[in-house]
């Protein structure tokens, strides 16, 4: 390695820092599911409330046979990428299932969510082009638009009036993509697609949803935030992970046949990784028809966080402007956030902490996320817990 480049990687002492003081907050190993009580390494058993599995879904026996059924078909991995040998027919069917799922003519799957995002941005971000983002959007959306050739404009949060600002300020002509969360990891509030929608048909632009927090949680059979509002058809692109509510790893991006059949020959992220696994493929398309066949899972998931928003609200949390199952418990201050896991974790709690650069240092959080399998009793004996430590520590 660089000499200078070493130096400088060896200087990066914050985390050894925390580490000392004993609040250090992240890898935290795991060695069971992620049910709603899981079993830390060390033996200890916590209430989880810190995983993305929305349907609880990714502990599933359904989903394990799916995948345990896959690699005795197909082996552990296809050896290759999509564009190559990495195609299986379980990759076209999961694809078609997908489309026909979020309502789209054609999708294609890649190995994780953050290659979609990656890959599709980037690719369709085209030279004389501009891109414009919500400034709370994902980093992979970022990063998208980084590696593009088109010029990238980031609006306030959720504000359609600077959006439209920013978009009369822009050739007709030129190509437009507007890219938004559809549900907001962090703070858990929704994209306003109807103006978003409006604006992109006003302004010739295209508009992509990152629906990776929405599908399984929002609309119709829980195909995403763009069926909650009734206009899947006024949005272009539709993009989601595997990892959330599918209980699986990768991700997809849905659209026009033709658009789908570009992004296969020039997305670089697609070409030029390794395809999804069986196993993972396998899984994402068992549990698309769970959610079908399960309507009661969503709405549980529904119910506990009905009862969470009141919970917290009552207990006088700032719980911000959150219309999902992702709950921002603000906090405003980088070294007590971490305390706050610490003490919640030594109370059997397990939830996350949201610092700088994830959010100004001002916005600084707890994420608290539930899951279908989640009880009202669970969430009580969260609640409580949360409450003592956020009153010791002055924060409520």
């Amino acid at each position: 390695m660089n000499k200078l480049l070493n130096r400088i990687c060896s200087e990066f002492t914050l985390p050894d820092d925390v580490k000392q003081q004993g609040i250090y907050p992240y890898y935290r190993p795991i060695s069971s599911g992620q049910d709603p009580v899981v079993t830390m390494a060390d033996g200890r058993k916590v209430l989880m409330f810190g995983s993305n599995s929305y349907l609880g879904l990714s502990d599933d026996a359904r989903l394990k046979e799916a995948a345990v059924a896959a690699v005795n078909k197909y082996g552990t991995s296809c050896s290759g990428s999509r564009f190559l040998n990495g195609t299986l027919d379980i990759h076209e069917e999961l694809e078609a299932k997908l489309a026909a799922f979020v309502g789209k003519e054609d999708a294609v799957t890649y190995s994780t969510g953050f290659q979609v995002n990656l890959g599709v941005v980037s690719c369709l971000g085209m030279r004389g082009g501009f891109i414009f983002l919500d400034a709370l959007d994902h980093a992979c959306i970022i990063d998208g638009s980084r590696l593009s050739f088109s010029t990238v404009r980031k609006f306030r949060h959720n504000d359609m009036a600077d959006l439209e600002k920013k978009l009369k300020l822009t050739p007709r002509k030129a190509g437009k993509l507007v890219v938004v969360d559809g549900v907001y990891s962090m703070e858990g509030d929704l994209a306003p697609v109807p103006q978003l929608a409006e604006l992109c048909e006003k302004y010739n632009a295209t508009l992509m949803i990152d629906d990776a927090h929405g599908l399984g949680v929002f609309g119709e059979n829980g195909s995403g935030t763009a069926s909650h509002f009734g206009l899947t058809d006024k949005v272009d692109l539709i993009m989601g992970t595997f990892s959330k509510s599918f209980g699986s790893l990768g991700g997809f991006i849905a659209g026009d046949r033709g658009v789908i059949n570009y992004l296969k020959h020039h997305s670089r992220s697609l070409i030029f990784s390794a395809s999804m696994t069986p196993a993972a493929a396998a899984a994402a398309s068992r549990a698309i028809d769970i959610m079908r066949e399960e309507p009661e899972r969503r709405e549980n998931l529904w119910a506990v966080t009905r009862h969470a928003w009141k919970c917290f609200r009552d207990a006088g949390f700032d719980i911000g402007r959150t219309e999902s199952p992702i709950i921002p418990l603000f906090v405003r201050d980088t070294f007590k956030a971490m305390t706050v896991v610490k003490m919640a974790y030594d109370a059997g709690v397990f939830i996350t902490p949201v610092i700088a650069p994830a959010v100004p240092e001002q916005d600084v959080l707890i994420r608290f996320a539930l899951m279908a399998t989640h009880t009202e009793a669970h969430v009580d004996e969260a609640v409580e817990k949360l409450t003592e430590i956020f009153r010791k520590l002055e924060i409520i």
